[in-house]
């Protein structure tokens, strides 16, 4: 892909001296503190990397190269009469800096088409695998599977410099994004539609392509995947799935391997795997109060129920964020567009009402709003997507495109391994007892 990869050469000499020069002046300039409770909560809010892409600020909200999530539905261009953006251009706009044309996301769009051929013995590895695997342990294995396509790793055996491995990551990358959506379809029919596959259809955007192979035809679902994968497609580097991409890929390990480390994290029911959590969570409460939709006296109780006995309210709270989250308004605002009368979605709405004051009165929480997953599942079902297990499937599809962006650029600004330090309890304890 010329036009895209020599935008991207462009940027790098300028951003290697900026680095160099940021760190030449200021290299020894205190950024943060870190406390010992930080130390043991998981390195919360520690700041300890740089990711371009995108930026959480606990108040504001994801922006993406400055651009907040609003602004991004207003500003990158759009399939032709869809109402939201194409998620090509998030891609452009992470990896370039820059708002993209729709003449470039045109070109990215043909280009992914190009690169989407999946070779036949990763959907044979695919094939061997038992049906009640979870599908996102079969999506894990078939991005290794994919590995054997590496352009970085033949790159590497041939003693490429390193000023150079960003070029085959690049290709890596590319050809990852482009095959993902053709893989995650496979794993959706196999299972869930009898092994009855629909291929790939010609000149249409990697989203639009997306929802055709994975057999929804309705234009309003076509609309909801280029949302949710634009929604999805980044959240800064500190979360479990990009971090552990960039950790693996820190070791000079390739895409696959990196990305596919990413959704084994991704799978977790505290990240990724929280959407599926929601659904079944709600699914459980209309069941138990008797169908239909529950009065928020009754929600009130449920809930309380669930805390009671040791739970959390799944899709409830952010590590970062102290507001609603802003994915979860762009859903709701969709919802509140094409569905406003559906009772899974009006049951969303009351639990939203409900839940904030309770989880507040309880003093334990910082931020008793929901999250990104409390509203994804429901708008997924009810366009027929019932099969909740497969939906971090769609989120990791999402999410290559700022990993990918990530690891890109890692390479190309030469970032090293990551190897952060160590301590034990008892050297703790001494430090601060005497």
């Amino acid at each position: 892909m010329k036009k895209l990869k020599q935008k991207f050469e462009e940027k790098i000499n300028e951003s290697r001296i900026r680095v160099k020069e940021l760190v030449s002046n200021y290299g020894d300039k205190v950024v943060g503190e870190i406390s010992l409770r930080q130390i043991y909560s998981g390195m919360r809010g520690m700041l300890s990397m740089v990711t371009e892409t995108s930026k959480l600020d606990p108040d504001e909200g994801i922006r993406f190269r400055g651009y907040s999530l609003p602004e991004i539905q207003d500003v990158l261009p759009r399939a032709k009469g869809s109402n939201q953006p194409l998620p090509e251009g998030m891609f452009y706009l992470m990896l370039i800096g820059e708002l993209p044309t729709e003449k470039d996301v045109k070109l990215i769009s043909v280009e992914l088409e190009e690169r989407s051929i999946v070779p036949n013995y990763v959907f044979d590895v695919i094939n061997n695998l038992p049906k009640s695997m979870h599908p996102m342990t079969q999506f894990s294995i078939a991005i290794l599977a994919l590995r054997n396509e590496s352009k970085f790793s033949e790159a590497y055996k041939s003693g490429v410099s390193k000023k150079d491995y960003w070029e085959s990551v690049f290709e890596d990358s590319l050809n990852l994004i482009a095959k993902l959506p053709r893989i995650a379809a496979y794993i959706y029919r196999r299972n869930y539609h009898n092994d009855q596959h629909i291929k790939p259809k010609k000149g249409l955007d990697w989203s639009a392509n997306f929802a055709h192979m994975l057999g929804f035809s309705d234009s309003e679902f076509t609309d909801l995947i280029r949302l949710y994968m634009t929604i999805h497609s980044d959240h800064e580097g500190g979360n479990v799935s990009a971090h552990a991409s960039h950790l693996v890929g820190s070791a000079l390990s390739d895409a696959y391997l990196s990305f596919s480390a990413g959704m084994n994290g991704l799978a977790g029911p505290l990240h990724g795997l929280a959407n599926q959590e929601v659904v079944r969570w709600l699914l459980s409460m209309q069941k138990d109060l008797g169908g239909g939709l529950p009065s928020r006296e009754e929600i009130a109780e449920y809930v309380q129920k669930t805390l009671d006995s040791g739970n959390v309210i799944p899709g409830f709270g952010h590590a970062v964020l102290r507001k609603t989250d802003p994915r979860y308004t762009a859903q709701r605002e969709f919802a509140l567009k094409y569905l406003p009368d559906d009772e899974l979605f009006l049951l969303v709405s009351r639990v939203f009402e409900v839940v904030p004051p309770i989880l507040e009165a309880t003093g334990k929480v910082k931020n008793p709003w929901p999250n990104v997953d409390a509203h994804s599942g429901v708008l997924l079902l009810k366009y027929g997507m019932k099969e909740y297990d497969f939906f971090t499937v769609l989120f990791g599809v999402s999410r290559s495109l700022g990993i990918m962006a990530q690891l890109i650029w890692s390479r190309a600004l030469g970032m090293p391994i990551e190897r952060p330090g160590s301590t034990t309890t008892d050297i703790m304890i001494k430090k601060f007892s005497n």
